[in-house]
């Protein structure tokens, strides 16, 4: 495996899925690649909590 770059779909930023995210997902079971960059995935989280 090795990093892979992502562009995310809310901000267009590129952003890095590494190794260690990749492991991760898959022992998590998760079989999509995220779809968001860390910043913009924290941002809807917190804006999901917030009601």
């Amino acid at each position: 495996m090795e990093d892979i770059t992502l562009v995310c779909k809310d901000c267009g930023k590129e952003f890095v899925f590494t190794t260690g995210e990749q492991q991760f997902y898959a022992e998590k079971g998760f079989t999509n690649q995220p779809v968001r960059c860390p910043e913009c995935r924290k941002a809807r989280k917190q804006q999901k909590n917030n009601g």
